[in-house]
């Protein structure tokens, strides 16, 4: 039963998870305000922080969807708060306050490939189990990434 209850909490980014309607956005939108108020500048840190939040990710989610008999439940979104930050972490011309109007872009961007899943993000989530569940937001993660960082390119 603890272990249980250590694994949700992570997978459901400390119950962030059952908040009703939308538990992905709001995953998203708890990921963008910790990047922003994170209290380490150095990309190394930051990555190092990515990285373990994957990798732990990977982990929980798997055994949350065996723990729960649900095939890749709504309340883990510890995939969105990943992929937020690699998509954040992949865009480091990104400060706060100065571009804050340019993490809206970013959470936005997330959003729509998060939840629209286009090719080859469909086929990731198709893998199934922990790697599964984490694979497709990575990838949305990625896809923000190359869009916000051509976007700037362009303006």
């Amino acid at each position: 039963m603890r272990k249980n209850f250590f694994i949700n909490t992570l997978a459901s980014f400390f119950y962030t998870g059952y908040i009703p309607g939308a538990p992905g956005t709001w995953a998203s939108l708890l990921a963008v305000i910790i990047w922003i108020f994170l209290p380490v500048e150095s990309a190394l840190i930051r990555t190092i922080i990515v990285s373990s939040a994957i990798l732990i990710g990977i982990f929980v989610a798997g055994l949350s969807e065996i723990y729960s008999g649900i095939v890749d439940p709504s309340y883990i979104v510890i995939d969105e708060v990943a992929g937020m930050w690699l998509a954040l972490l992949l865009i480091p011309q990104i400060r706060f306050p100065e571009q804050l109007p340019l993490f809206f872009v970013a959470f936005v961007v997330f959003r729509f490939f998060d939840i629209t899943k286009i090719y080859p993000i469909n086929k990731l989530e198709q893998i199934g189990g922990g790697f599964g569940i984490m694979m497709d937001d990575i990838a949305a993660g990625i896809f923000t990434a190359i869009t916000v960082n051509l976007i700037l390119w362009i303006v």
